[in-house]
């Protein structure tokens, strides 16, 4: 591919994104469009905000510079890790994409807002995932049996580690691709004609097709390793990004609601210690959710280290069985991603509640960790949550943003990020002192100041 085209092809993908105006909208998950018929919103929109950052080895600074943070990361483990970059802008399936894409600009497809957030940095930045899985090779190591041809000395890292980095990112794409696929119209009008939505039902074929490229491609890539523990593992956290999308009470829509809080569950003023949630014995097997639905910590627990959690926590564990090293490592590895993604997701959850008010239009997640705690602490407001059981348009968002901003719900997430941030603290602890561990440290640390 010549440069004029890798340039062309760049301009086209900004200008996609550029396209499509983000109305303050919070991430939904949307289940396969063939099992779950919905009828589309306006204001639908893909919101991620995933653990995608990474600091520098001096300590971290207030308002830290997630661009520079990331920039400087990469440095330790030797490249840009983003298949983005690489491998994205050299093909020829991508670049058509890239083309089409743009026939979409003003449509209000939730593909555009996954264009943009995987072009531009910042904390959106969806592409550290991979940079995470090389920072925690590099500061495993390797086993000394590991033969010199599957060595970068000058990285520290194993050349089949880059590849499950850069597998690992295009399965969490894949999954963010695929969840801007919406539904057109109800179960009742099924089968009726579509043409009114063109635009729309093109956006669809876009979305379902470039993300099965991307997980073929990671599934072809992943193969080529040739190691059956690993291909098991990633493989299970997959179906694991699948049942994400089927945990608890959903709209018409597919939009997740919240259980109904069930009093036996209630937890104490903190969020419960059970740090070992999700941590099976062989943790290939499917999560048991008996019991989870309506205890606002498992709950919240299980959706996302099914979302996110699992695929982090598996590539980290994956990386350390590349490395050779013991498995007692390998699943302190595990725990690490795990524990990062989910005291990630609890920070994200606090943002939408940093203000006494919520701005007009705006939404956040129903499932989120404030609103979990809030419902425990006062069951009435879940009332207003069944509104919502036709469609989330229904439910006064300012009325429960008002409410859970007066209960105990923020504290208890504050408590439950950090509770995680320490767990992973702890597993890098248990490593040599490198560069790279500061760097891991340095992200659990940044956190603290989103």
């Amino acid at each position: 591919m010549s440069l004029s085209r890798i340039c062309n092809l760049q301009s086209s993908l900004r200008a996609a994104a550029k396209g499509f105006q983000l109305g303050g909208q919070t991430a939904r998950s949307l289940a396969p469009p063939l099992l779950n018929v919905r009828p589309i919103s306006s204001t639908r929109v893909i919101r991620d905000k995933q653990a995608a950052t990474a600091a520098v080895v001096k300590p971290v600074q207030k308002q830290h510079d997630w661009n520079r943070a990331v920039s400087e990361a990469e440095k330790i483990v030797g490249y840009p890790t983003s298949f983005l970059s690489l491998r994205w802008l050299l093909s020829d399936e991508i670049a058509n994409v890239a083309l089409h894409l743009r026939k979409l600009v003003g449509s209000n497809h939730p593909l555009l807002k996954t264009a943009k957030i995987l072009i531009y940095n910042g904390k959106n930045n969806m592409q550290a995932w991979g940079l995470i899985v090389l920072l925690v090779s590099k500061a495993a190591g390797h086993a000394a049996s590991v033969p010199d041809l599957e060595q970068d000395k000058s990285a520290g890292v194993l050349h089949s580690q880059r590849a499950l980095a850069e597998v690992t990112e295009m399965i969490r794409t894949s999954h963010l691709v695929h969840q801007g696929l919406v539904n057109l119209q109800p179960l009742a009008n099924a089968g009726n004609e579509l043409s009114g939505d063109s635009e729309m039902i093109f956006g669809n074929k876009i979305a379902l097709l470039s993300g099965d490229y991307l997980l073929g491609n990671a599934c072809l890539q992943l193969a080529g390793l040739r190691n059956q523990e690993l291909i098991e593992l990633i493989s299970s956290s997959v179906r694991d990004l699948a049942e994400s999308n089927f945990v608890g009470d959903r709209d018409q829509q597919n939009n997740p609601l919240p259980s109904k809080p069930e009093p036996k569950a209630a937890s104490s003023e903190q969020p419960g210690d059970d740090l070992g949630f999700g941590d099976l014995e062989d943790n290939t097997q499917p999560m048991n959710i008996k019991d989870v639905l309506g205890n606002p910590e498992k709950e919240w627990s299980l959706r996302h280290i099914l979302g996110a959690g699992s695929l982090l926590g598996k590539s980290c564990q994956g990386a350390l069985i590349l490395a050779k090293q013991p498995v007692r490592l390998q699943k302190q590895g595990y725990l690490f991603g795990k524990h990062l993604s989910l005291a990630w997701q609890a920070c994200i959850d606090l943002e939408p509640f940093s203000g006494t008010n919520l701005p007009a239009g705006t939404r956040f997640s129903l499932v989120s960790a404030p609103v979990l705690f809030h419902l425990e602490h006062d069951p009435s407001l879940y009332e207003e949550i069944k509104k919502g059981r036709e469609s989330v348009d229904n439910i006064d968002y300012a009325k429960i943003h008002a409410e859970v901003i007066k209960g105990p719900g923020l504290e208890k997430t504050r408590n439950l990020q950090k509770k995680h941030s320490l767990a992973a603290m702890a597993v890098l602890n248990e490593l040599p002192p490198t560069d790279a561990r500061t760097a891991l440290q340095n992200i659990i640390l940044a956190m603290q100041d989103l």
